[in-house]
């Protein structure tokens, strides 16, 4: 009797539950067709978000990291010190450098003083020289007039004439030494000029190499969430190269959508999309459409597509959907990027 009893509810449990379970696949079918009917839905999709580099500006061996893996920090923090050693002798190089060209300056302008005061002299010996240059001049022609007359010698008119010739070479020696010693002068000039050149160009190179010591402290751009470390302390690292990825917290998310080509026909800017997180099952997002891609996802491969290559089977092509999230910061802030995401878009 007991055992008749036992198989009743056997069968009734079993009945109950096929019916449930038959009624659960009714229920679940008749949703699943009705979100195929009233959207174009995708499970191709992912959550998208800037991940910003953290790259170093100079090179050398890493003394100090001072972060973690996907460890918060704020905008100027230290996230990692590179040895300062090499650049601190650098800069003392440089600096050397820019005091030897200061120390040129006093040393050339006494030198243009004393050139200076060198052309007064010889300025001085220019005008002796013109006048006894003159002088001679009229002796010569004085005595020329005698000689014309026969009232002097000829050798005391030969000497002169000697005399004239030589008061004419020491004068043009004068303007030669005065032309000398201006040109000097425009030599120290133009060598001042250049060494201010130069005090400049090492000024910059001191200034260069101020700016790569503080190269060697590597802060955070701005507030957010940095990823995986892949750096060890004692690792030479390269100037450019890439230290870290930052995500800034502040900034929007969005959804990429890979798309049938044959589901957009009727996608336009700004429709309203609901987004299911796989993350999150029980919780829906949304947004809307923000942009599509001019191209095929294809076509941004390395190797895209060629169908006049050989044999052509028609392949249904995915189309990029740029949905902007809506939703308020606090709830997005839990999505992290490469998130799946399951896609429904409402048919017009």
């Amino acid at each position: 009797m007991n055992k008749n009893k036992t198989d009743k509810i056997i069968v009734s449990l079993t009945k109950w539950l096929g019916i449930t379970l038959f009624v659960g696949i009714i229920i679940w079918g008749a949703i699943y067709f009705l979100k195929g009917y009233r959207y174009e839905q995708t499970n191709d999709a992912q959550i998208d978000a800037y991940l910003s580099p953290i790259n170093a500006k100079v090179g050398g061996y890493i003394s100090k990291i001072y972060y973690k893996d996907n460890q918060l920090v704020k905008k100027g923090d230290t996230l990692v010190l590179i040895e300062l050693d090499e650049y601190g002798l650098k800069k003392d190089a440089a600096l050397a450098e820019l005091m030897s060209s200061h120390a040129k300056l006093p040393i050339l302008t006494a030198n243009e003083e004393t050139q200076f005061e060198s052309i007064e002299v010889i300025k001085a010996q220019v005008a002796g020289a013109k006048a006894r240059l003159n002088q001679q001049q009229k002796e010569f022609d004085r005595y020329k007039n005698l000689l014309a007359d026969e009232s002097t010698t000829q050798q005391k008119f030969d000497n002169i004439s000697t005399s004239l010739s030589i008061a004419q070479s020491d004068y043009n020696q004068a303007k030669a030494s005065l032309q000398v010693a201006e040109s000097k002068l425009n030599d120290f000039r133009a060598q001042h000029l250049a060494v201010q050149a130069e005090i400049k160009i090492k000024e910059a190179l001191l200034q260069r190499q101020e700016l790569d010591i503080r190269y060697t402290v590597i802060t955070a751009p701005f507030d957010g969430q940095i990823g995986k470390k892949t750096i060890q302390e004692g690792q030479l690292i390269q100037a450019g190269q890439t230290l870290a990825f930052l995500m800034n917290k502040a900034e929007q998310k969005w959804v990429i959508a890979n798309f049938k080509e044959t589901q957009i026909g009727n996608f336009k800017i700004g429709q309203a999309v609901s987004i299911e997180v796989d993350a999150f099952p029980n919780e829906t997002f949304n947004g809307n459409i923000e942009s599509l891609s001019p191209t095929t996802g294809s076509r941004y491969s390395l190797l895209p597509p060629d169908n006049a290559t050989g044999n052509f089977v028609k392949i249904i092509q995915r189309i990029p959907v740029r949905i902007k999230l809506t939703d308020a910061p606090e709830k997005l802030g839990k999505l992290s990027a490469g998130m799946n995401a399951n896609v429904y878009v409402l048919k017009n």
